[in-house]
């Protein structure tokens, strides 16, 4: 299993647009960018995605799961964008802000940090058993190690 960051402007998709749409989830569409979209092209089912509210809050607020691989998304008439389905799992008890991250030397390799503006990027598994402690997420209810 892998593990993802995927970010959203609050005021377009939050996290709970996400928990709102239940088991179903949602397709993350919208993304327009080559190598977030070849992120997700990578992502299995069952992998595991943080989700970061960006511009407002710059925090990562919870964790979701992808329960499809990536197809073509409906609102792209070229046919390059693709997206993944996902459902929330769990919100993050203390959700941890981009100057948390920053300053955990932990994390200074971490995608986040380095290059805040990639909208879907991957999370090393040192750096997501990082963010959950800092979160106060219970790894073993996750079923990740």
């Amino acid at each position: 299993m892998q593990t993802w960051l995927f970010k959203s402007e609050p005021d377009v998709f939050s996290w709970s647009d996400l928990v709102a749409r239940g088991p179903k989830g949602e397709a993350w569409d919208g993304v327009r960018n080559f190598q977030a979209r070849n992120n997700m092209r990578a992502m299995k089912i069952g992998d595991l995605g943080f989700f970061y509210h960006s511009n407002e809050g710059k925090e990562i607020v919870g964790i979701m799961r992808v329960i499809a691989t990536a197809h073509p998304e409906a609102k792209d008439d070229t046919g390059k964008w693709e997206c993944v389905d996902v459902a929330a799992v769990t919100p993050v008890p203390k959700p941890v802000t981009l100057d948390a991250a920053k300053a955990n030397p932990k994390l200074s390799g971490m995608v986040l940090v380095n290059n805040s503006r990639l909208s879907v990027q991957p999370v090393a598994a040192s750096e997501w058993k990082e963010i959950c402690r800092l979160g106060g997420v219970d790894l073993k209810k996750l079923k990740v190690s």
